[in-house]
């Protein structure tokens, strides 16, 4: 797919988010001109950082203590314009309590430190939050279960950049050391080109569980060459379910798991899920299991599935971000019941996507009980 009006709009974003900053927040603190301009030079270098984001995550390899400090300028952006807008509501509301000018001019400088002090702390929590990868147990019932299966669900990988070899044998790791029965991963594990990616992809291929491991595409699948990466995944022994199924323990006592393609395929006309084919000729009396990347594909798969997996929505990865994607998603994160037969499991992504930041949505390795009920 042709990146560059992603690119362009990107970084215009980007642009906007800094002009807002500079007028909003850092022309109204009351700081010396000489420290102003120093913080607007931050604001430059930052925005020169994002634009060598791009460079390094699209165009070549780059060393990992470099393409760190390229990652940060986003989710330092990002936190810095949601500073900025809570500063000016703040500062606006102010002027509207009547109070003597020594009394207002103490409180002005007590928010510009908070504004401050809030902003850089928050990034650098965000940036130690983002090395955790937790391990979230979730039991969950489903009909016509003969007996418990235990399932590894890893979504939301994006390998690239910082999510590197080290980083998914230390995945690989972990999950072997539960031996789950299955592992499924459910889309975006790939997010750079292939031949930046394959060494990543050799270690997963690792992994190990009694009925092997499955994988569906995520929307950025479709960014990276679809078709490549689906190739090489099944090279390494990963079944992945194109709009297809198959039947996951004995004859008579297990489920059905089925996967589709991303949604995202309606978009552009190609590698497009189909449900009804990824059904066809299901065991009608055993339960079935949805892989599906989006948790909004549930309104196609409602009735026809007992539980959907998806991932995609990376819990919102920095906390302002979740009122976002729930303008998009119908779930963000964890366990529901959809309706009375069908639910839907959000996991938030095993690594993250652009800066290494996460801020109340940790990153997470799924294990998942499925029992009887």
């Amino acid at each position: 797919m042709n990146m560059l009006p992603f690119v362009v709009i990107f970084l215009g974003v980007f642009a906007l988010i800094s002009i807002y900053i500079s007028r909003r927040l850092i022309n109204y603190l009351h700081l010396s001109e000489q420290v102003k301009y120093l913080l607007r030079l931050f604001l430059v270098l930052n925005y020169v950082g994002i634009f060598g984001y791009m460079l390094a995550r699209y165009f070549g390899d780059t060393p990992n203590w470099l393409y760190f400090l390229l990652s940060l300028p986003i989710g330092v952006f990002f936190l810095l314009f949601c500073t900025a807008v809570i500063y000016d509501i703040f500062r606006v509301g102010m002027l509207g309590i009547p109070m003597e000018p020594q009394r207002r001019d103490f409180f002005k400088k007590g928010l510009d430190i908070g504004a401050l002090g809030v902003a850089f702390g928050v990034s650098a929590r965000a940036t130690y939050e983002a090395r955790i990868v937790e391990l979230e147990a979730v039991s969950v019932k489903i009909r016509n279960l003969a007996r418990p299966y235990t399932v590894v669900q890893l979504s939301d990988i994006h390998i690239g950049g910082l999510i590197n070899e080290r980083f998914i044998k230390n995945v690989v790791k972990r999950v072997n050391a539960l031996k789950p029965d299955l592992v499924v991963i459910t889309g975006d594990l790939v997010d750079v080109k292939l031949s930046q990616a394959q060494k990543a992809l050799e270690a997963l291929g690792r992994l190990e569980s009694t009925y092997g491991t499955c994988f569906i595409v995520g929307n950025h699948e479709y960014f990276h060459g679809i078709e490549e990466i689906i190739a090489h995944v099944k090279m390494l022994g990963i079944r992945v379910l194109e709009n297809e199924n198959l039947y996951i323990g004995e004859a008579g006592e297990g489920f059905n798991l089925a996967g589709v393609y991303d949604i995202f395929g309606y978009r552009i006309g190609h590698h497009q899920p189909d449900l009804a084919l990824a059904l066809r000729g299901i065991d009608p009396e055993a339960p079935t299991v949805l892989l599906a990347h989006q948790p909004r594909f549930v309104e196609e798969a409602d009735g026809k599935v007992d539980l959907v997996l998806s991932g995609h929505t990376h819990g919102g990865q920095l906390y302002p971000f979740k009122a976002l994607v729930k303008l998009q998603q119908p779930y963000v994160s964890g366990l529901h019941r959809h309706s009375e037969r069908t639910q839907v499991y959000v996991n938030k992504g095993t690594g993250f996507w652009g800066p290494p930041m996460r801020l109340g949505a940790s990153s997470e390795i799924t294990y998942i009980t499925l029992t009887e009920g």
